[in-house]
């Protein structure tokens, strides 16, 4: 009996310590932590959150950002927020495929008509859905962040059709779907560490890469590469996600607040985005880098086949619904 009244003790001790530690001192102070720099339009955009939280809320709520990965990497964050030790973090739509597997849809190539059409998707229905599919997972989605349209660049000669792919190493993450879509286009897809992928590049492991303009630009691969093609083939948000076990012990106002701020920095960090990836083309072009526009209707009908061919129910039936919003 009094082990057991010990372990109780014990529990009730450890239930507030977790308690207090998001709302400890009086003011409700949310922990949030993520893997990218101070520098990224999506940290910009998340100090931004805080101080619009704090007016909001009358200073009663605020947001402790713990930025470039010292709290742990963007999976540890993940459990981290399953667990109910860390409040909010920023993660790919990529990584939350484990999750909800319908996130595999933005993984496919050409799932979108062009930026009216992703946009239209991401603020509607099915993004709202689609931030929720996580809550039996103990994560709820706030917002989408801008991460831009990836594309194809190379070191030795440009890539203006899909043939001019065929053959050619090119640095893919690690993802089924990008593989695939590679050698669809006739490529060979090579995963490589993004923090290796300058080395190969200059060493010859990998002719090209794929990715959007800011991450070529910041990581100097127009060093290495100075072909940059805007062929957009994929286009995959991040998120900002909150632990359900900290959003349902906060109360309704404080939920609205929360999201009313967390609404507004996506909307600011788009606009941050547009005026990064304007910035970033112009370095790479100031580089010697040539920019191709190319007809991206040629590159879609070469990877058509993986959308007729996708085996996952829910995955398959976002397509359907994707492509008939307006």
């Amino acid at each position: 009996m009094i082990g057991c009244l010990i372990a109780t003790a014990a529990f009730a001790l450890f239930i507030r310590s977790q308690k207090t530690s998001v709302q400890g001192g009086g003011q409700l102070v949310l922990k949030l932590g993520h893997g990218l720099d101070t520098g990224h339009p999506v940290h910009q955009a998340m100090e931004r959150m805080k101080e619009r939280l704090e007016e909001l809320s009358g200073g009663t709520v605020s947001i402790d950002i713990y930025p470039s990965a010292v709290l742990g990497s963007e999976t540890q964050c993940i459990e981290q927020l399953q667990n109910g030790s860390l409040a909010m973090t920023k993660t790919s739509a990529a990584a939350m495929e484990n999750f909800i597997p319908s996130m595999s849809v933005f993984s496919y190539p050409y799932v979108f008509r062009n930026d009216e059409h992703y946009w239209s998707v991401i603020d509607g229905e099915i993004g709202n859905r689609l931030l929720q599919g996580g809550k039996d997972k103990f994560l709820r989605g706030l917002c989408y962040y801008d991460a831009g349209s990836r594309h194809f660049y190379t070191k030795n000669a440009p890539i203006r059709t899909p043939d001019d792919l065929k053959g050619l190493k090119v640095r893919v993450m690690n993802s089924p779907t990008a593989i695939e879509m590679v050698k669809a286009m006739g490529g060979a897809p090579t995963p490589i560490a993004w923090g290796e992928l300058y080395s190969a590049l200059a060493q010859g492991t990998v002719d090209g890469a794929e990715n959007n303009l800011p991450s070529f630009s910041t990581n100097k691969h127009y060093e290495v590469c100075k072909h940059f093609t805007l062929d957009g083939h994929t286009r995959i948000p991040d998120m900002l996600l909150v632990s359900t076990k900290v959003w349902d012990r906060l109360d309704p106002q404080t939920q609205q607040w929360v999201q009313q701020a967390a609404t507004e920095s996506s909307t600011y960090q788009r606009e941050l985005w547009q005026t990064m990836t304007a910035e970033a083309a112009q370095q790479a072009q100031d580089e010697g880098v040539t920019i191709y526009e190319v007809d991206t209707e040629a590159f879609a009908k070469k990877v058509a086949p993986m959308h007729q061919a996708v085996e996952n129910e829910s995955v398959n039936k976002l397509l359907l619904q994707i492509a008939e919003v307006k």
